[in-house]
């Protein structure tokens, strides 16, 4: 499975951005995905995460309200819609795959990142 990520660039605070991430190669089963960010100096955290069907999300508490994750099974992609964006939102943002589903612990595919920078 292969991932590619798209859609970050350089906005102000309060301003809106859509990632997208799109899956190819061996895609099947009931996989679950998400998203991930990680600031420099920072490890890696979770933002979102989105079962198979779209009728289960979680969220991070610092994204809650502002972030919607999204899917479309037919073209394979996830989506992350940011509103409200802050500067502490600034990060390289990854798309993962979890083969086993929502409850999975493990990410079993990540993207090459996308950089998202939100300026004051």
């Amino acid at each position: 499975v292969q991932l590619q990520a798209s859609g970050g660039g350089l906005v102000q605070a309060g301003s809106s951005l859509r990632l997208s991430c799109v899956a190819s190669g061996s895609t099947s089963g009931y996989y679950a995905m998400g998203w991930f960010r990680q600031a420099p100096g920072k490890e890696r955290e979770v933002v979102a995460r989105i079962n198979w069907s779209g009728d289960t999300r979680i969220y991070a508490d610092s994204v809650k309200g502002r972030f919607t994750i999204s899917r479309d099974n037919v073209k394979n992609m996830v989506y992350l819609q940011m509103n409200s964006l802050k500067p502490e939102d600034s990060a390289v943002y990854y798309c993962a795959y979890y083969v086993r589903g929502y409850y999975s612990r493990n990410v079993d595919y990540w993207g090459q990142g996308t950089q998202v920078t939100v300026s004051s």
